[in-house]
């Protein structure tokens, strides 16, 4: 008896030090993926630094512009549910490393830019550029549903980090050594970040499943397969979510998209001073993701959150209409960034609890299609409204739609319930 009672503990032993095992490479995997996406938008805002610029010297107007970054929403709307498809299918570090690969194409490409139309072919690789996606994957297979939106908010925190970081860097390296020397930092960056890929990232961070029909099996291993990405929209809430971030959030993507023309036109914006002006964005996210979505997600429901995202951002539009100048904008960032903030980890959060854990990858590019879609209709929208009313167009995130948006949320809201 004595023995058993030896093994017996000895074994649960095991158990506990295996667990805490598990849960530290959890936490290191975890950790390691905010690395790697706070220096993936790192290498993004530094190159918002440089491609308004080389535009503008490269003859291109608003409308122009416009169409450039329509491209980057199209290549990336195509490219955003398949690339969920594919970290579902071949795993975390495999998807991960496509994406930091592709940005250092990217890079590469920019850095020799000197034609418009080499300008168009440099976005090119943005088909695969989701490292956010991919990252937003790997914190949700290992997270628990109940703290996924705080988990996914500190993305958010790495997203204003690299906000804070890459603008100013940029809007440095620009002045003094140009856009190439600019691009190819960003190259060597991104070449980095493919290294912190290969070493910490696991092959794969989703539970072991078992299936038990080998044809369907096979029917499923296919990353252009439409209908199985198709058939997510068919869980419960999934559609209505989708709409309410497609509708609430094409205002805001509109205004995100063309803000480099606006504090280029409207505010006469050094590159420099934009740094600087995207560096106080970052600071304003950071202080929201890291210190006031947790505690707002561990006290009130997603639903509410999602209602109360909403309408801050119809007062925020109407705000907008009345801005004279930078310092009041700056003001009005505030709420903005609040809105966008909340309704963006709720939103994603909502979306991958509704579906199984094994399709958390293509649910997740789906929602960076979302994304795209606004880039792909919002720089045109944009660089009309702003050709012809430049001042008027940006503030256009206005409440017109707000009630039929907290009628949608309702609905949400109710069949959120029935699930849980």
């Amino acid at each position: 008896m004595s023995r058993r009672g030896e093994r017996n503990e000895e074994t649960d032993k095991a158990s506990v030090s295996s667990n805490v095992a598990d849960d530290s490479q959890r936490m290191t995997t975890i950790y390691a993926v905010y690395l790697i996406a706070a220096l993936d938008i790192t290498w993004m805002f530094l190159q918002f630094s440089v491609t308004p610029y080389l535009a503008k010297k490269l003859g291109f107007d608003t409308l122009w512009f416009g169409y450039l970054q329509t491209t980057v929403g199209v290549i990336q709307l195509l490219g955003g549910p398949m690339f969920g498809r594919f970290a579902d299918l071949f795993g975390a570090r495999t998807a991960l490393s496509l994406a930091c690969a592709s940005t250092v194409v990217f890079f590469l490409l920019l850095a020799t830019a000197d034609t418009p139309a080499m300008l168009f072919i440099h976005k090119i690789p943005t088909v695969f550029m989701h490292v956010l996606p991919a990252s937003q994957m790997v914190v949700t297979d290992l997270t628990k549903p109940e703290k996924r939106a705080d988990a996914l908010s500190k993305l958010g925190l790495c997203f204003g980090i690299g906000m804070i970081v890459g603008s100013t860097l940029g809007g440095q390296l620009s002045k003094l050594y140009g856009e190439k020397f600019t691009a190819c930092f960003g190259t060597a960056g991104s070449a980095f970040s493919l290294l912190l890929v290969l070493k910490f990232i696991p092959k794969n961070t989703k539970a072991e499943t078992t299936r038990g029909n080998t044809t369907d099996d096979n029917r499923r291993k296919s990353v252009f397969n439409l209908s199985e990405i198709t058939r997510l929209m068919k869980f419960p809430t999934v559609m209505q979510t989708f709409i309410i971030k497609i509708v609430a959030g094409l205002p805001s993507g509109i205004f995100q998209v063309m803000f480099s023309i606006i504090a280029l036109e409207f505010f006469k914006l050094q590159p420099e001073q934009n740094g600087y002006l995207m560096a106080y964005f970052g600071i304003v996210q950071m202080v929201i993701q890291g210190g006031v979505i947790g505690r707002l997600t561990a006290r009130y429901s997603d639903n509410s959150l999602l209602l109360l995202s909403i309408g801050v951002s119809s007062f925020v539009g109407l705000a907008q209409a009345y801005i004279q100048n930078v310092w009041q904008f700056c003001f009005n960032i505030l709420p903005m960034m609040f809105s966008l903030s909340v309704f963006n980890a709720i939103t994603d959060s909502m979306l991958t609890k509704s579906v199984p854990s094994s399709d958390t990858g293509t649910m997740l590019g789906l929602c960076a299609s979302v994304q795209s879609l606004l880039r792909t209709v919002g720089p045109t929208i944009g660089g009309f409204l702003s050709s012809t009313w430049l001042h008027s167009s940006w503030s256009i995130i206005l409440p017109a739609d707000l009630m039929e948006l907290l009628e949608l949320a309702t609905g949400v809201k109710e069949s959120f319930q029935l699930l849980t």
